[in-house]
């Protein structure tokens, strides 16, 4: 496949009243671009569904049954996907957790946020280091389905503040339960520095329990106590991000053994995250049992996705590399989706899809009128996935800072390309899904076209972002 070229004077701009005639061209084909072929928000009606968000941590794209793994049990995730559909080209807002949840809640690129990188511990705390979280908006996420008297929680992983200007409450979740760092002991609860990291609202508390059980029994509890309203549960498990702990044994992490990579003298084993993921994967049966419990299930709009792409124990096949990347190992992860009556059973979609369209998505299933302020950059994937509407071609970008320095992706229809400080690569992602097959050299002209684009895109971002405090 070969993209138009964007300009014909793109590759020989001579003065620079051309230069800046062409920056202003590709400017607007960038907000052409990155404007939602389908529209964001459905007109209000008197029914609400119920909207069940799962997110996991780290899951590999092929550490589910439907997704094609062979070692591994999920016959609840592989009962979603035969009851509603699979997307095969579904990716995260960011190579990362904290990025990627803040694509979530405020439907829009991270950047704009000064949001790229996974928050450290402690983040916020009066007297410790400050680094910039997700502040609250009028239109994150759970406030604007407040509008439509939406009963609001999230039961897991927030990781994107402490502050209480940044906090769960503060963005409209009316309760929360859970951890607010990047990872912690499943047992013991504790953060990276060793210090308590299990919260009720924004009040730390201490349970006995591993931590999956923990966030999946107390989502079970706000289905019984809302059946009888609508609500949106936002279930952010942290499994199985390291450290690697069985479910079944009860252990603490120290230290560096938290990390356990594959070069530590004594080190993790995927027999260990299998075990995780199993757990994982009981505990979604015990939430979608809640939602039958109750005679939810058909009024119920579930989605499952994941934060990133998957770790060194995750299978991340047939795609290339894994987590802080942009390659497709680090950004393409599973998606299901299940609307029993909406949307047809046991399909699978190839429409490009992102985090933050399930934002758009969600907002438009709960018929919330949008402000225009919001400026969502997701799109409302409902219509594709009732028949509604064909498949919409997408363009995305992604961008990662990493030790090693900056990485970036743009994916325009099945072309996408990837970038380093020394190289630029250019793949068809459909028929090459890993990646092997550098198209560059051939197809110079997609490279440039995808280039500007990105370009376009970053100085967009940017600009909008405030300055770091």
């Amino acid at each position: 496949m070969r993209l138009a070229p964007l300009c014909a004077r793109c590759g020989a701009v001579r003065s620079t009243r051309l230069r800046v005639r062409c920056l202003a061209y590709l400017l607007r084909a960038l907000a052409i671009a990155t404007i939602p072929a389908l529209p964001l928000t459905a007109q209000p009606t008197g029914d609400r569904p119920n909207v069940v968000l799962l997110i996991t941590d780290d899951l590999g794209y092929a550490d589910i049954g439907s997704y094609g793994a062979r070692d591994i049990r999920t016959p609840n995730l592989d009962r979603l996907a035969r009851e509603g559909v699979r997307f095969t080209d579904f990716y995260a807002n960011a190579t990362t957790c904290t990025p990627t949840r803040a694509g979530l809640i405020s439907g829009r690129y991270q950047q704009r946020y000064l949001v790229e990188q996974p928050l450290p511990a402690g983040t916020g705390v009066p007297g410790e280091m400050t680094e910039r979280g997700l502040d609250a908006s009028p239109f994150s996420l759970p406030r604007l389905l407040k509008t439509r008297d939406y009963a609001t929680a999230l039961m897991g992983k927030w990781h994107l503040g402490y502050a209480p200007s940044q906090s769960p409450l503060a963005h409209g979740f009316d309760t929360f339960f859970g951890l607010k760092s990047g990872y912690h002991d499943y047992w013991q609860h504790t953060d990276s520095r060793g210090e308590p990291d299990l919260w009720e609202n924004d009040t730390r508390v201490r349970v006995s329990g591993y931590s999956t059980d923990l966030i999946a029994r107390r989502a079970v509890e706000f289905i019984a106590a809302h059946a009888r309203e609508p609500f949106f549960l936002d279930v952010a498990f942290n499994a199985p991000h390291w450290p690697f702990q069985d479910p079944d044994t009860a252990s603490v992490a120290v230290g560096h053994a938290r990390f356990l990579k594959p070069a530590d003298s004594v080190t993790a084993t995927r027999a260990q995250y299998v075990r995780m993921v199993e757990r994982l994967d009981q505990r979604i049966g015990d939430i979608l049992a809640a939602l039958e419990r109750h005679g939810l299930a058909r009024h119920t709009l579930v989605i499952f996705t994941n934060d990133n792409g998957g770790e060194w124990l995750s299978d991340n096949t047939p795609l290339f590399n894994r987590k802080w990347t942009t390659w497709e190992g680090g950004i393409r992860v599973p998606a299901l989706v299940r609307w029993p009556g909406r949307i047809p059973a046991g399909r699978v979609t190839s429409q490009v899809g992102i985090t933050m369209d399930l934002t758009a998505s969600i907002l438009a299933a709960a018929g919330v009128v949008v402000p225009a302020e919001a400026r969502l950059e997701g799109m409302d994937l409902l219509p594709v996935l009732t028949g509604q509407a064909p498949p919409a071609e997408r363009t995305l970008f992604w961008r990662s800072t990493m030790r090693g320095g900056t990485q970036r992706a743009a994916r325009r229809g099945d072309l996408k390309i990837v970038s380093d400080a020394t190289h630029t690569f250019l793949f068809d992602v459909r028929r090459d899904p890993g990646e092997r097959r550098d198209l560059a050299r051939r197809q110079p002209h997609d490279v440039r076209a995808l280039s500007l684009l990105l370009a376009a895109w970053e100085q967009s971002v940017d600009a909008e972002a405030p300055r770091r405090r």
